[in-house]
């Protein structure tokens, strides 16, 4: 059954299966409480970037967290399609579904490097371990991604048939003929 996974389909499902539910709950308590979601362990650092380097105030720290949310639950979705391509064996074999992950792994990785540099810039150490660690995962599985080319399509070798002695000036052989 696994004799046609290959190593980034492995290692996008196993990303996958940690960025859906660690990031759709983070997105989730943004949604719900914007101010207070963006305020817990995984967006802190965002949120006091924006508070004391940026100075913005309550409506606009709300939009920028909902933009956040919106931007965490985009790489989900293409997480998701990721993987409902990757169940498809014809998909999965000939590296189709590897669209759907390069998506992922660049929003992904715009968010997390965004997120990493805001909090070296607030001094929050936690986060920015957070952030680095998911960062590190989405670039080793966008590299095995690139690198890693699917298989090539095996080609039809045709046996050649012997041609009959070729007529002169190549003049069909019909049946009136003989």
């Amino acid at each position: 059954m696994f004799g046609n996974w290959r190593i980034g389909s492995v290692n996008g499902a196993l990303l996958a299966a940690y960025f859906i539910p660690a990031w759709t709950l983070v997105a989730f308590n943004i949604m719900v409480a914007p101010v207070h979601g963006l305020y817990e362990r995984p967006s802190v650092a965002v949120a006091l970037f924006l508070s004391d380097h940026l100075q913005m105030a309550g409506m606009d720290t709300v939009r920028a967290a909902w933009l956040l949310a919106l931007g965490r639950l985009t790489v989900v979705a293409f997480f998701a399609i990721y993987l409902a391509l990757l169940c498809i064996p014809r998909i999965r074999k000939n590296g189709g579904s590897d669209e759907a992950l390069g998506i992922a792994l660049a929003i992904g990785s715009l968010i997390s490097f965004a997120s990493m540099i805001m909090a070296s810039k607030v001094g929050e150490m936690a986060a920015l371990r957070l952030h680095a660690t998911e960062l590190l995962l989405l670039l080793g599985a966008a590299i095995v991604v690139v690198i890693e080319r699917p298989e090539a399509a095996p080609k039809i070798v045709q046996k050649t048939v012997e041609a009959t002695p070729t007529l002169g000036l190549e003049q069909a052989e019909l049946l009136h003929n003989r």
